[in-house]
């Protein structure tokens, strides 16, 4: 009988996914012990926080590197806690540079290793598929491309759907929603999607507010902006200027994807979301010169928005880096708001991220597969 879990979520999106699967697991095993390293959403479904994610939320190789000592205390107490907790299945949620090295120390000791939501083997690093053989158990996927990449490797794996489909809805028609939150259903919505790590709002979001800023001086325009639930208001309120005229969105993200007329969107998984609603969007990404270079250097993929991979082409423009500028961001925006059949033609293209996303349940079948991996003889 499966008694106990360790699951390891390293930034907020695993927290949020791995917060279905401890939701599930518990459903069908209602004694389990599930504990490890995970946010708030996965320890309201009853996980034991051992070290709460935004301990472990870096981005980019060069943040990891200044905070290498507090990544390795981590990784020490977790270990001394598969010697002192034997969990029967290691759970791991994305977040590859820790867990596929600490993959290989519970395989060390006999433990079973379950992956949910692959590392980005098709983008970058192929060669670590051969690796992940002796590493993993059972790979469960939430792209269905990324099938044969673990099958061809004679990995354990299942296209279980993205976790998105059983959750993402917007709960507010249009009219409500506006209604709601004191926004003008007369003018045009700016929709902006800044992230959920501290280091995207310093970097990315301020040049949002500047583009926005300027859109609304030049059209009758409002902008709205999505919190994200790890952040909170506050930090976004201290980038935004005294007296601008921006309305922050609190629990209802997904209305304001459903609802806005054009996005500006950090890349990660909300560019998804956003396609999933259709709506018209940029996607836009900024990180350190040294992290961005490193990535340039390793990343063999056309496009860095998910959206644009999920779909095959690409749909939304993407401005990385040192095109993520005030003027591109305007230019962009303006062709999709001056140009109705431009924003309709995106909407067409956009379709596609829901039938590619699959079926609701995700969750669900991640939990039978780790009850299936820790009861097996």
């Amino acid at each position: 009988m499966l008694g106990r879990v360790m699951m390891i979520a390293g930034e907020a999106s695993g927290d949020l996914h791995g917060s279905g699967v401890v939701r599930a697991l518990r459903e069908k095993r209602p004694g389990v012990e599930v504990f490890g390293i995970g946010g708030d959403n996965m320890k309201r479904e009853g996980m034991e926080l051992v070290y709460h994610s935004s301990s472990l939320a870096f981005m980019g190789f060069a943040e990891v590197v200044r905070n290498l000592g507090t990544v390795l205390r981590v990784e020490r107490t977790m270990e001394a806690l598969l010697d002192a907790r034997r969990p029967d299945v290691l759970v791991l949620v994305d977040y590859p540079g820790f867990n596929l090295r600490f993959a290989r120390k519970a395989r060390r000791r006999g433990i079973r290793v379950l992956y949910y939501i692959s590392p980005q083997v098709w983008a970058w690093n192929k060669g670590r598929v051969k690796k992940m053989r002796r590493l993993v158990d059972r790979m469960k996927v939430v792209f269905p491309f990324e099938v044969d990449i673990y099958r061809k490797e004679g990995i354990d794996v299942e296209f279980v759907g993205h976790p998105i489909a059983e959750r993402i809805g917007a709960s507010l028609g249009r009219d409500a929603f506006f209604a709601r939150n004191g926004l003008d259903p007369a003018r045009k919505l700016i929709g902006l999607l800044p992230g959920s790590r501290q280091q995207e709002i310093e970097r990315i979001f301020p040049v949002m507010l500047e583009a926005a800023a300027d859109l609304c001086r030049r059209r009758p325009v409002q902008v709205a902006v999505g919190v994200a639930p790890n952040l909170g208001p506050a930090v976004l309120r201290a980038h935004i200027p005294a007296g601008a005229a921006v309305t922050l969105i609190e629990d209802a993200t997904y209305d304001l994807m459903m609802h806005a007329d054009v996005a500006m969107v950090t890349s990660g998984t909300a560019t998804l979301e956003t396609g999933w609603f259709g709506t018209p969007m940029v996607v836009v990404y900024k990180t350190s010169p040294v992290s961005f270079f490193i990535g340039r250097l390793l990343v063999d993929v056309p496009y860095i928005g998910l959206v644009n991979i999920v779909a095959g082409q690409k749909v939304v423009p993407e401005l990385l880096q040192s095109e993520m500028t005030k003027e591109n961001l305007l230019k962009t925006l303006g062709d999709l708001l001056d140009d109705p059949a431009r924003a309709d033609a995106m909407r067409r293209d956009l379709a596609v991220i829901r039938t590619r996303l699959g079926n609701p349940g995700a969750s669900a079948r991640v939990a039978d597969g780790i009850i299936a991996l820790g009861e097996a003889a």
